[in-house]
């Protein structure tokens, strides 16, 4: 259930909102050497203003490829190639962008809740399977299965705040 919280946290940040970040790009994949390379295993990124990111390859003859990764991704950013670096400059998100990345944030909230509740559902079984095996009691049975709904919904809320966080900071101006 944490790993679902956690793993909710690192998929939004490559959802683009006002501020340049290098967790928007770092997971693109670059055709290196003709193996799918993470970017940033082979680049440096940097933010160093609001809207612009900079990306610098440890080897420059790469920086074709990565323009092309850049440009296939859903982005929807054009690269600036200056030598030895590469410049991102993000346009500021128009309403309709932030209407439709917020969808996509609570797309991937509920199935980050659907995962979780999968998660209580197995757990569950295998309380039953245990109270049937005369492993557990029936009252440690019912004190199981209420711990584990609280903690369920526990991780619930976690993700519906993670969500709200990133919401707000797609409505952001």
């Amino acid at each position: 259930m944490k790993a679902s919280a956690e793993g909710l946290k690192l998929e939004l940040a490559s959802i683009r909102t006002g501020h340049a970040s290098p967790a928007l790009i770092e997971h693109i994949k670059v055709d290196y050497a003709g193996v799918p390379t993470p970017l940033n295993q082979i680049a440096s990124i940097s933010a160093p203003e609001a809207s612009l990111i900079v990306i610098q390859p440890w080897d420059r003859n790469i920086i074709p490829s990565i323009e092309k990764a850049i440009l296939k991704s859903d982005l929807g950013l054009n690269p600036v190639s200056s030598g030895n670096l590469l410049r991102l400059n993000l346009p500021p998100l128009s309403e309709e962008r932030r209407q439709e990345l917020t969808r996509i944030v609570r797309k991937r909230e509920e199935e980050r809740k659907i995962a979780v509740r999968n998660l209580r559902h197995e757990a569950m079984g295998e309380l039953k399977e245990m109270e049937k095996n005369k492993e557990i009691s029936q009252d440690e049975h019912k004190r199981a299965l209420e711990q584990l709904q609280k903690l369920t919904d526990s991780f619930i809320a976690e993700i519906e705040q993670i969500a709200r966080n990133k919401e707000a900071e797609l409505m952001e101006v």
